[in-house]
């Protein structure tokens, strides 16, 4: 690689670290604000989906960071590889738990298939809290254009993941 080539591959490299570090962080925030703000509770496939995301956003910080600083180009393509890896991960998890929503396979037997309200009583809250279910991983919440919250993330974890894989990449052939 020539010497005038190694600032463009660097700042190439910044971006798709910029970019995918946010567009991960983007993406647990509005999983997050489904929930915590929409009322959506999540299912335990649901929130094993985000696992990917709570793994890559520090190791994209560190990608940015190694990026900004200079460090060798190596350690920056390296942690992309690995977050394309973890959003291929997470592609995956999204297309199971999406074929379980349209009943394609079986979901995870450890998915409850009843969620119950919660009670006014006072007295009834402690039985509720023992009662509580979350929601059935074979049933949608919502679906936006014909996708459940499962199949959106298939398509945000693989536009990551090409982000990642493709700045992961540049730093080889730049």
């Amino acid at each position: 690689m020539c010497m005038v080539e190694a600032p463009l591959v660097q700042r190439r490299q910044f971006l798709f670290a910029l970019l995918v570090t946010i567009g991960m962080a983007a993406t647990v925030g509005i999983a997050l604000g489904f929930e915590h703000f929409g009322g959506y509770i999540p299912c335990a496939l649901c929130l094993l989906q985000r696992d990917p995301y709570y793994y890559g956003i520090p190791l994209g910080v560190a990608a940015v960071l190694t990026s900004a600083l200079k460090l060798p180009s190596w350690t920056t393509r390296t942690l992309l590889l690995i977050i394309g890896i973890l959003m291929l991960i997470g592609a995956g998890l999204g297309v199971y738990h999406a074929g379980a929503e349209w009943h394609f396979w079986e979901g995870p037997s450890t998915c409850a298939t009843t969620a119950q309200g919660v009670s006014s009583d006072v007295g009834d809250l402690l039985g509720d809290l023992d009662a509580k279910h979350a929601p059935s991983c074979t049933d949608a919440a919502l679906r936006v254009f014909g996708l459940s919250f499962a199949g959106w993330n298939v398509v945000a974890s693989l536009v990551l993941a090409a982000i990642a894989l493709s700045g992961a990449r540049r730093g080889l052939t730049s």
